[in-house]
């Protein structure tokens, strides 16, 4: 699994006019799906983002996590994270997981987050998504479960 997570002063995610998940101050999730991924990485993902300490403290410092703040997570599926751009000029997103696989492991990655987050929000899974963020730092940050 791979994602792009960003600290966020607010974030929200819409689909044809209507808006499907909206938080304030947490982290935005994009998640991408490859057919190998296993259950071990959707918890290693999940854990690794839910417990980053990517959030300011008294001091200024990086020391907080998500659950410190009391912060929410809006999680949007996104297959392009597999894109390939090595040769040509289009995209190849074959290293993508296949639409069922990635479904089931997204819906398995939030059921995740939600046993150990107060406030989980979501896109839907392959909708043509417009996504609104607020980033704060910036902070943007890539995770594999592989490397």
């Amino acid at each position: 699994m791979r994602s792009v997570v960003q600290r966020v002063k607010s974030a929200s995610v819409t689909v044809d006019g209507s808006c499907t998940g909206k938080i304030g101050a947490g982290i935005l999730v994009l998640i991408g799906v490859c057919d190998e991924d296993t259950d071990e990485d959707v918890k290693w993902l999940a854990d690794k983002i839910i417990n980053l300490r990517i959030f300011t403290d008294e001091n200024d410092k990086m020391n907080l996590s998500i659950g410190d703040i009391g912060g929410g997570l809006l999680i949007v599926s996104q297959f392009t994270l597999y894109g390939n751009c090595k040769k040509g000029r289009r995209p190849n997103f074959s290293a993508a997981g296949t639409p069922d696989f990635a479904n089931g492991m997204y819906e398995k990655f939030v059921a995740y987050c939600k046993t150990q987050v107060s406030e989980v929000r979501t896109g839907i899974f392959g909708a043509d998504m417009l996504v609104e963020l607020e980033n704060d730092g910036p902070v943007t940050l890539i995770l594999d479960s592989k490397e």
